[in-house]
């Protein structure tokens, strides 16, 4: 199979190459030891410095201090249709990072739908998106790698029919049978008889299923429009104005900026770094 590349960068951060580095080193041990043998995809996770020495065949997270708009944090895809995330650099931004890592890893262009029996009783069988953190997204359900937090996921079997003893349904164990969604969490579908999308919400006190109404998806890019969606929904849910902290909202954090040195040595890309911040600027509504 063909290794998928991902590249931690940093761009217009504080953040250090010495954390940046670490983090990327704790997000490449969870993809190959923890999610590469359960979704069998290969990968590697390489911190960089700047957009400019980004390998041309590396999709990139993002950190940056200030990403404007909350709702542009998480998925989206380049001119190119390739994927690349954003992520504020924040107390939780390293479980952010991880999360997208994940999803970008098992479902690069946030599209992919697996068969399975409706959570919904009566509904029979839809499609679900893949999306393998949000389920147990929640700061509670995460673990540590190299000291670093990182995002739960759940495994394949999280869409069986019925739930078994001895299997496991996410890498921690929190969700413990097929398409539970815990605390903070979300998991969508699509009803192919009614052409209806919906989603299961657990943002208030129990969960809740509901339908998407006039839901559109950019570009066939599913991901992309139901992450920009739940958002809206989970602030309107828990009476905030912006999305909750956690896995796709952590705020502001300061650190100490570095520069590296021998940066002649890596090769630069200056024109594709100028399309990618033309695209976050678009993004982010950031100039």
């Amino acid at each position: 199979m063909l290794t998928r590349h991902v590249a931690l960068v940093s761009e217009q951060s504080k953040i250090t190459m010495r954390e940046l580095s670490a983090v990327a080193a704790a997000l490449q041990k969870q993809a190959t030891r923890d999610l590469g043998p359960i979704w069998q995809v290969e990968s590697t996770v390489t911190a960089f410095e700047k957009l400019e020495d980004l390998p041309l065949d590396y999709w990139p997270v993002i950190v940056k201090d200030d990403i404007g708009d909350p709702d542009a944090a998480g998925y989206h895809e380049d001119e190119n249709g390739q994927p690349f995330s954003l992520v504020e650099y924040s107390r939780g931004w390293t479980l952010t990072a991880s999360h997208e890592v994940l999803e970008m890893l098992v479902d690069p262009f946030g599209r992919r739908l697996i068969a399975g029996t409706s959570p919904v009783k009566g509904q029979g069988r839809v499609r679900f998106l893949i999306e393998v953190c949000d389920p147990s997204e929640a700061e509670k359900y995460s673990y540590r790698v190299n000291g670093v937090s990182v995002s739960d996921f759940y495994t394949p079997h999280f869409f069986d029919s019925t739930k078994a003893s001895g299997v496991r349904y996410s890498f921690t164990e929190a969700i413990t049978e097929p398409k539970q969604v815990l605390p903070g969490g979300y998991l969508s579908w699509y009803d192919s008889e009614k052409r209806q999308w919906w989603q299961r919400t657990y943002f208030g006190s129990k969960p809740s299923d509901d339908r998407i109404d006039g839901f559109k998806a950019k570009n066939g890019n599913l991901r992309q429009a139901l992450d920009r969606y739940t958002e809206a929904a989970r602030a309107r849910a828990t009476g905030r104005p912006e999305p909750l902290t956690g896995a796709k909202g952590a705020r502001m954090a300061m650190a100490a900026h570095r520069t590296t040195e021998a940066a002649e040595a890596i090769p630069s890309f200056p024109n594709r770094a100028k399309a990618m911040r033309e695209t976050i600027a678009a993004v982010t509504g950031q100039k």
